[in-house]
């Protein structure tokens, strides 16, 4: 069962700052008045008594000290840059398994946790873009692939492995042999809008039937894997659900944000490896 996390957060944030007002307004008035009357009925004030009177009740007391701290992971997370592993290997070789990656919330706008709904116009998704998003047929699911397909762009995939945007070929340089692969895979320089970047092949037959075509609605966004014969992607989504016109896209109300960069790498937590830093770097 998938978890919400965002909204456990929320709920976390709204419910330690309830506690914290209800303190506020209400019980830490009621300890001064307390500790007034007790001044007022002594002489000479035992301060444990007055310790004990000023004692918030223990549940007030934890939640005042995690508000802050949810606080701030919340704006944090939201609003500006959120951590996230990558889980399988379809964005190879550009992200591999275990990768610890960080996506800016922000560079397509800024949108109110949960609700996901865009308040503020910051920029657009652009070709070639890594980007996370939730899963059209599981929102609660995160996925990340390449922006491949814009607004109104017809996209053809063959079954020679071209693609093909708006009837011209995406050009594709041969790199050479995957290292380690023997010569099952091969590794191959493109370019999608702005970005450089690498992507995979595997020396099988295609498992998109030839003729493969999509035209890209507005507000949505086709993605692909840079991983081309194992991604699950725009490709491949097959949800009876969903209007066939919107099938396989990704709408805007699903973005999470941008990856840009990597900053830890830890293929196998359960084994005695230790995390590494050896791909950390920007995201192309």
């Amino acid at each position: 069962m998938s978890i919400n996390f965002p909204l456990l957060l929320v709920i976390a944030v709204a419910v330690c700052g309830a506690l914290a007002l209800f303190d506020l307004i209400f019980l830490a008035p009621r300890r001064r008045a307390a500790i007034s009357t007790y001044h007022g009925q002594v002489s000479e004030p035992d301060e444990a008594v007055v310790d004990r009177l000023n004692k918030e009740p223990l549940l007030v007391e934890y939640g005042k000290s995690f508000f802050p701290v949810l606080a701030i992971v919340l704006v944090l997370r939201s609003f500006l840059v959120e951590p996230f592993q990558i889980p399988s290997g379809s964005m190879k070789p550009t992200l591999e398994v275990g990768d610890f990656i960080l996506v800016n919330k922000f560079a397509y706008g800024i949108r109110l946790p949960v609700l996901d709904t865009k308040v503020i116009e910051v920029g657009e998704p652009q070709r070639g873009d890594v980007m996370v998003f939730r899963y059209p047929s599981d929102p609660n699911i995160n996925y990340i692939k390449r922006v491949v397909g814009l607004a109104g762009d017809r996209i053809a995939y063959s079954s020679d492995k071209r693609l093909t945007i708006n009837g011209e070929s995406v050009a594709q340089q041969l790199i050479g042999d995957e290292p380690g692969s023997l010569g099952s895979a091969t590794l191959y320089s493109e370019k999608l809008g702005e970005a450089e970047h690498q992507i995979r092949k595997e020396m099988q037959r295609y498992r998109l039937e030839p003729g493969g075509e999509w035209v890209v609605p507005q507000g949505h966004f086709f993605m692909m894997g840079d991983n081309r014969d194992n991604s699950n992607d725009s490709r491949y989504w097959n949800d009876p659900s969903i209007p066939k016109p919107l099938l396989g896209m990704v709408p805007d109300q699903n973005i999470v944000g941008k990856a840009f960069a990597i900053w830890m790498s830890w293929p196998d937590p359960k084994s005695r490896n230790l995390p590494n830093f050896s791909r950390v770097g920007l995201i192309h």
